[in-house]
């Protein structure tokens, strides 16, 4: 069953690193700026974050089988919009059903593993779904560049929506409903409960630092490799898309063994989070070696180990996992899962805004771009670190930045 809901999540993961591909064709067909292509690729994780609390709400009341089986249709409708629309409005709505129609998706795994392995397996087994659900960055390297150079990007997006068929069809035939106990139903909560119940996590202190790291982190890796990794490698250093297309598989195929790693070198509650502020701030690091624009070789190497690097975000789900008690873990994976997706769709616009002003000011576009990543992950550790630690956490963070 888990691996029918890491097929939907592979899909998803594609969808929402197309961009980087798709984007040479898409300016020139649309004659988008930075900053429009900057909303295209936003609006997918803007409406896939800002539907998380309702699918997490969806699934505590009706289970997680019903609850992707009847959003998923939407990515396959909207992907087909997107590949046959000739106007840009309708192409931003098109992507806006996809990301609703994938919101459940990578959600409907963590509370899987969550309620059906023990808490000590937890990273383990969540890293693994992370790298397995690579497969679908993959798809959005070499081989759909080759489809998309060969025909366009419109042939790319029909492509998806046919493999978008296979998966619905997949969870439909696997993926099971656990059987309902006696009196379990007459306990469900009622709708107005589960939202006092997401509401209550913001009186949580420690939860504005989960969320404070969660809105930067895995933002700039999509960043990197679903939008601007095409166009710095195609427009700056001239490769083709196809090779383009080459060296995102490379990054991608780094993304996936770095989750499966971090997750089985997990350190426990006591030191978990001072890995996460240490990474993240070495993250930032990185992005500030990619504005200096040494060169493509440099930048493909810089990205490559970044991607493999960016593997630590797995343990913040174990982090929200240990924060909270098991009543409210449903929850707060809804409400972290959300927080991660709407930052893709900030950083993603913000990205863009700052790149068409360096334009407009003389100033390499890409290297405005990676500073703005670069600045909002050191933010990002820094307000993890300096606001309130969960009770138990220890001598997590470095001590001049705790309270």
């Amino acid at each position: 069953m888990l691996l029918a809901l890491t097929g939907g999540f592979a899909l998803s993961q594609a969808y929402r690193t197309v961009a980087a591909i798709m984007a040479p064709q898409l300016q020139a067909e649309f004659a988008l700026s930075p900053q429009a292509l900057g909303i295209f690729a936003a609006t997918f994780h803007f409406a896939f974050g800002a539907l998380q609390l309702l699918m997490g709400l969806g699934m505590d009341l009706y289970g997680v089988r019903r609850t992707v089986l009847v959003a998923f249709p939407l990515t396959i409708a909207g992907s087909l919009l997107s590949a046959f629309t000739g106007h840009f409005g309708l192409l931003l709505v098109g992507q806006a059903l996809i990301g609703i129609g994938c919101a459940p998706a990578f959600l409907a795994c963590t509370i899987f593993i969550a309620k059906r392995f023990p808490p000590m397996r937890y990273a383990s087994v969540s890293g693994l779904v992370l790298g397995l659900g690579g497969i679908g960055m993959l798809a959005t390297g070499t081989p759909l560049a080759w489809l998309i150079e060969a025909n366009s990007w419109r042939a790319g997006l029909v492509a998806l929506a046919v493999l978008s068929v296979l998966a619905w069809l997949a969870i439909v035939r696997f993926v099971r409903e656990p059987a309902v106990q006696p009196g379990a139903r007459a306990e469900r909560e009622s709708i107005g409960q589960a939202l006092r119940g997401f509401a209550s996590l913001l009186a949580v202190p420690h939860t504005w630092g989960i969320l404070s790291l969660a809105v930067v982190s895995y933002a700039a890796f999509v960043s990197l490799r679903g939008l601007w990794m095409g166009p710095l490698l195609v427009d700056s250093y001239g490769l083709s898309l196809v090779a383009s297309g080459n060296v995102a598989v490379a990054v991608s195929i780094a993304s996936m063994i770095g989750p499966p790693f971090f997750g089985h070198l997990d350190p426990g509650r006591q030191s978990r989070r001072r890995w996460l502020f240490v990474c993240t701030l070495a993250s930032a690091a990185l992005f500030a070696l990619l504005a200096g624009g040494f060169g493509a070789s440099f930048d493909i190497v810089v990205s490559i180990v970044y991607s493999l690097l960016f593997g630590y975000g797995v343990l913040q789900y174990a982090d929200v996992r240990d924060a909270y008690p098991a009543s409210m873990t449903g929850r707060a994976l809804s409400l972290f899962t959300m927080a991660l997706f709407l930052g893709v769709a900030l950083m993603q616009w913000l990205t863009g805004a700052t790149a068409t002003a360096a334009v407009a000011a003389g100033l390499p576009p890409f290297g405005a771009a990676f500073v703005t990543i670069a600045l909002m992950l050191a933010a990002g550790a820094l307000l993890f670190a300096w606001l309130p630690q969960p009770q138990g956490s220890g001598a997590a963070i470095p001590s001049p930045f705790r309270r």
